[in-house]
């Protein structure tokens, strides 16, 4: 990788992490780390384009139909691709078919951008974890195959102990907090040959755990605002992005996306994991 390289173009792929859940900004919408990465490298490059495809709740197989070509059509100097972990936390998981999916994937966009990034995504430390610890440690192991025969560069946020740590998790969580995705944003820019601006697995500061009484009020919360709602789409075959469309579709000079006055309610709404 060379170091300080200049890129000129970013294109982000993928499901809810890439979209910025839950990096929540004034109005409502979400930032994230891949939008935080764009500015950064607009900084350095003036004219520096960005396009964000990604939407929450996209499995590889809708990532592949849905981003990978429009993708791979814009020809940017980087694009990151990261999905599969929504297919793994189904029932019917199908390995055979989302490695397959997430395979042409990477052999789609590899030949079309200057260096395509891969990541092993984190994972909140808990019983969930630990019930899924296999099938995220098999597509992992994947995405290391599938860069190395491609050229592509991992990000190994599974590997950093702090993204673990339930503080670095949002109240649904499923998605990191803003600490996170700098955390990921800083990640990504070393990984992509740029100075260190500081030490993205630095542990947290040590912290007193909480009672009893405050875990129960808080795991029943979860039950109700985000499990019990996340069950009801399972169950019913929808999805959080359904009709929802990409918040930078087209590759155009980076500038920070607008904050509209938001909707009544709609920021409610647009917390659904």
């Amino acid at each position: 990788m060379e170091k300080n390289a200049t890129y000129t173009s970013l294109v982000a792929v993928g499901d809810s992490f890439t979209e910025g859940m839950s990096d929540l900004l004034p109005d409502g919408s979400y930032r994230g780390w891949a939008d935080l990465l764009a500015a950064r490298l607009a900084e350095r490059t003036p004219g520096f384009r960005y396009a964000n495809l990604a939407v929450r709740g996209k499995l590889i197989g809708q990532i592949l139909d849905e981003q990978v070509d429009a993708a791979a059509a814009m020809r940017a100097d980087v694009v990151t691709l990261v999905g599969g972990l929504n297919d793994t936390l189904r029932p019917k998981y199908d390995a055979g078919l989302v490695l397959g999916q997430l395979e042409e994937s990477v052999a789609r966009l590899a030949p079309t951008c200057g260096q395509l990034v891969l990541m092993r995504s984190p994972a909140r430390r808990g019983p969930v974890m630990e019930r899924f610890r296999h099938r995220w440690e098999s597509l992992f192991s994947f995405i290391d195959e599938l860069a190395a025969r491609h050229g592509a560069v991992v990000v190994d946020l599974y590997g950093a102990r702090v993204l673990g740590e339930q503080r670095m998790w949002d109240v649904d969580r499923l998605h990191l907090t803003p600490d996170g995705h700098r955390r990921v944003a800083e990640a990504v820019w070393q990984a992509l040959g740029m100075e260190p601006a500081d030490d993205w697995r630095a542990e947290l500061a040590p912290h007193l755990p909480e009672g009893w009484l405050t875990r129960r009020t808080v795991d029943a919360r979860f039950a109700r605002q985000h499990l019990g709602p996340w069950i009801g789409r399972r169950l019913t075959g929808r999805s959080s992005g359904d009709g929802r469309p990409p918040k930078r579709p087209e590759l155009l000079p980076y500038v920070p996306l607008p904050l509209p006055l938001p909707e009544p309610g709609d920021v409610g709404a647009r917390r659904e994991a």
